[in-house]
């Protein structure tokens, strides 16, 4: 009955989103550049970080921002400033993006596409079609992106979906392979790249294992069980996986997994939410906003674990002043050589976001307006 009442939500959502979100004229795609200033950082690596915002389905409002460290700017909309005969925009839902060599890569899900841009101009290279893709990760001069492969539709019936190889040279699809529903965030460890499979289109049916993907063979050779509603995925320096379950919303609640990438076991459950980590050095960074159908309530921590012990530490990573603040946390990133936090507020989802810098000691750098519901970054190194 509770998965029966999951359905009918999820359903009477998208019927919603369909008669809201009507469809956008051609004039709605082209969206002026803004520059804003923030406070200049003396970044002896990085340049700076693209942040892709997603936009919210079916409304054509994906947006890439840049920050410019040295410079002291916050440049909005720089796709169609960059690339101004893209009459189209960046597309229909940023998913994820990535920098590999000398070209930024963003998966754009619901326009079946991924934007392969120059990462210092942000002009575009080329286009890659790949069906309802989502996640993306690089290794050994090869991308490897996660596809549902089916339409966006909810029930049993949608096909597994397919981890994809391309050549970063020449940008086309060199193999695939098959892994679970719904395939999600992915990483390479070694020979082996591991696929969070959630089966999020099925709540009666959630996926519930990871896949183990040989790169030599690129063939399945193992699916990891875990829990049910797989996303996020993250690999350690210590060859260990970070994987968190969202559960199913009424009786299994989210949680955190770490993974013997050696013994394909799960070595250590925390017993807190995650919807977005990010990993730096020996800390792991965890939002976890979980929403309960039971009690129709968010529950919202800002965590810290060591991940070469496996400790999860005392207090919050966020001062009390932002966390009071933030209506959805949503983006997470650590820049790796200053320490400084950057996190996403998605705000009401259909409204431009906030981005807020924070120092390690806690103290607030500043914050910004974003695009809508901004989501993924990728630090550009000098």
């Amino acid at each position: 009955m509770r998965m029966t009442k999951t359905i009918y939500k999820l359903s009477a959502l998208l019927a919603i989103l369909a008669v809201i979100l009507p469809g956008c004229r051609k004039e709605d795609f082209i969206i002026p550049e803004e520059v804003d200033r923030i406070p200049v950082q003396n970044a002896a690596q990085l340049k700076g970080f693209y942040l892709l915002n997603e936009g919210n389905m079916n409304m054509n409002k994906a947006s890439l921002d840049f920050i410019d460290f040295e410079e002291g700017l916050y440049r909005r909309n720089i796709f169609g400033q960059a690339n101004p005969n893209a009459v189209l925009g960046l597309g229909d839902v940023g998913s994820d993006i990535g920098v590999y060599g000398s070209k930024l890569y963003a998966v754009i899900n619901n326009s079946n596409k991924i934007e392969v841009m120059d990462m210092r101009t942000a002009q575009r290279i080329g286009v890659i079609d790949v069906k309802n893709v989502r996640y993306i990760t690089f290794a050994n001069g090869r991308a490897y992106v996660s596809a549902y492969g089916g339409e966006v539709q909810l029930g049993g019936s949608s096909p597994n979906g397919f981890i994809a190889e391309i050549d970063t040279a020449t940008l086309q699809i060199t193999r695939t392979v098959e892994a679970g529903r719904q395939p999600e965030e992915l990483a390479t460890i070694g020979n082996q790249l591991f696929v969070a499979n959630s089966g999020g289109y099925d709540p009666v049916n959630y996926e519930t294992t990871v896949s183990v993907i040989d790169l030599t063979t690129f063939t399945e050779t193992k699916r990891i069980e875990v829990a049910p509603n797989l996303h996020r995925l993250r690999a350690t320096d210590y060859g260990d996986l970070y994987v968190s379950s969202r559960g199913d919303h009424f009786t299994i609640p989210s949680r955190l997994f770490v993974i013997d990438t050696q013994t394909h076991s799960i070595k250590h459950t925390f017993d807190i939410a995650c919807t977005n980590l990010a990993i730096s050095g020996d800390t792991a960074y965890i939002i976890g906003a979980e929403f309960s159908y039971l009690t129709n309530k968010w529950e919202v921590n800002y965590s810290m674990i060591n991940v070469r012990t496996h400790t999860l530490l005392t207090g919050s990573f966020l001062p009390q002043s932002i966390i009071d603040i933030i209506q959805i946390p949503y983006g997470i990133a650590i820049d790796p050589y200053s320490g400084f936090i950057y996190i996403t507020d998605a705000r009401d989802y259909v409204s431009p976001g906030i981005l807020y810098c924070v120092d390690p000691n806690g103290s607030v750098m500043f914050s910004i307006r974003t695009g809508d519901i901004p989501a993924h970054f990728a630090f550009v190194y000098k």
